[in-house]
């Protein structure tokens, strides 16, 4: 906690501030009463410890301006000179409790660990309730109390009371899936499924499969996530990813909610997402104008984290929350890491800045998480970032020089045509097992967890792809 100590005598004052410091509080030390009255006006504190006398202005001055700067700041009085009038003068203007010295340190750490707690809870039980419900105007699962924030609120909610089609826009990391999440949960079709599709982890041989399935059931239906998603909702994730030849057969699909083979009537409200401008993709003829504007019935666009910033410090304090959840140890975040965490831009938005809160929760040391630790996390981050960009610089350079010419040719006269994208990523997947399989002196099952995959798959893909695993 951020901790203001007002006390003039030099020896009470130094050794309870490194108590207080060793405890793991944030502790700012004035002796005068009305530089401490100043230091309100201008900083938060979330507990004050004050003598009842000092010089310029006493402690009871004090009090107020706590009070009147933060009614929720807890105060604690001091006093050598303790009578019962001062008591319930100090009690009356709000003081949460009289220490009379002299005084065990220890019982004052004491005393200020019982108020971490329940500050702790309070605030945990709001963060929770925020998320559960959305809060006052908010939405299930999704957290922000910014103006930028209220405008996707109204119009989701808008939204959820019909069956229009809508497009969610926005960059990666700012949460287009809980936005359809909530779209779903406030409308009609709440009962019913809720069945996402991500087109970018998917293939483009495996798109229409997913879709709209390649077997049958029992009752000679065909299967397939169209069909799950009957009487609810069918979320598709990055929809400007999808290949040519399934967004023919989806736009089939919404011109009459059918299954062309099977005549089989699914009633399936559409929600589809996409950090891609897709306007700019239908002028370049890489995706059908026709379903462009089917989808885009309703369009929701997304904020990135770095025009809502005001709602960084609910954000952090919900993944805290999480990471406890999941078993990482209690964190908490002082002051100062908060406003770093305001500034900076985050370009991988919130997924970004779980990511970082989920890092700091797992390796900080101490249970109150500085302004250096997150400095040095966001630093670390930052390089990361750098790498991963200038990596993907240098894989555009290399498919440029090789496929090149193969992007210019028309697919209809050339016979290979259509098969770049299958053709690169055989080329990618090839070499990186074959490292992963170097990296782990070929044990399968450790390279297989090393690429996220399934041990069977990876089998697969290293028979598949013809790796020779001595190499």
């Amino acid at each position: 906690m951020q901790v203001l100590l007002v006390e003039d005598e030099p020896t009470i004052a130094v050794t309870l501030k490194d108590d207080l410091e060793d405890a793991g509080h944030l502790v700012t030390h004035v002796a005068d009463g009305q530089q401490a009255i100043d230091l309100l006006g201008q900083q938060v504190f979330d507990c004050v410890i004050s003598d009842i006398r000092l010089p310029s202005a006493d402690g009871l001055k004090v009090l107020a301006a706590a009070k009147r700067a933060r009614p929720d700041t807890e105060v604690l009085m001091m006093t050598g000179y303790a009578t019962v009038e001062q008591a319930v003068e100090a009690m009356r203007l709000g003081a949460d409790d009289y220490i009379q010295k002299p005084f065990l340190n220890a019982h004052v750490v004491d005393r200020l660990a019982r108020i971490a707690r329940v500050r702790a809870l309070i605030h945990e039980n709001r963060i929770l309730r925020q998320e559960l419900d959305g809060g006052r105007g908010g939405l299930p699962g999704v957290i922000g109390k910014s103006r930028a924030m209220e405008a996707v609120f109204k119009t989701v909610r808008t939204v959820a009371q019909n069956d229009a089609s809508v497009l969610i826009e926005g960059e990666s990391g700012t949460g287009k899936d809980l936005a359809a999440r909530a779209i779903h949960q406030l409308g009609k079709r709440k009962i019913g499924p809720f069945v996402a599709v991500s087109l970018a982890a998917l293939q483009r041989d495996q798109v229409e499969e997913e879709l709209f399935g390649a077997g049958r059931d029992d009752n000679g239906r065909r299967r397939g996530k169209v069909r799950e998603a009957d009487g609810g909702t069918l979320f598709l994730d990055e929809v400007g990813d999808m290949p040519l030849e399934a967004q023919t057969r989806l736009v089939r699909f919404l011109q009459d909610g059918r299954f062309a083979s099977s005549g089989d009537d699914l009633d399936v409200r559409i929600i589809a997402s996409t950090k891609h401008d897709l306007r700019a993709l239908v002028d370049q003829g890489l995706f059908r104008e026709d379903l462009y504007y089917r989808l885009n019935v309703v369009a929701l666009q997304l904020p990135p984290l770095r025009e809502r910033k005001e709602d960084i410090p609910d954000l952090a304090s919900a993944f805290l929350i999480r990471a406890k959840k999941e078993g990482l140890p209690e964190k908490q975040l002082d002051k100062s890491a908060y406003d770093l965490l305001v500034a900076y831009d985050w370009p991988g938005n919130v997924r970004e800045l779980e990511n970082v809160i989920r890092r700091l929760s797992a390796l900080s040391p101490e249970p109150v998480i500085s302004a250096r630790e997150v400095e040095r996390e966001l630093r670390s981050n930052t390089r990361t970032v750098a790498g991963e960009r200038e990596f993907e610089q240098e894989i555009e350079a290399l498919l440029s020089r090789h496929f090149i010419s193969a992007l210019s040719a028309d697919p209809d006269k050339d016979p290979d045509g259509g098969q770049i994208y299958q053709t690169v990523i055989e080329q990618v997947e090839r070499p990186l097992i074959k490292l992963a399989l170097a990296a782990t002196n070929g044990n399968k099952v450790r390279a297989a967890a090393l690429l996220g995959l399934n041990r069977n798959t990876l089998r697969s893909k290293i028979n598949g792809l013809g790796v020779a695993e001595g190499d």
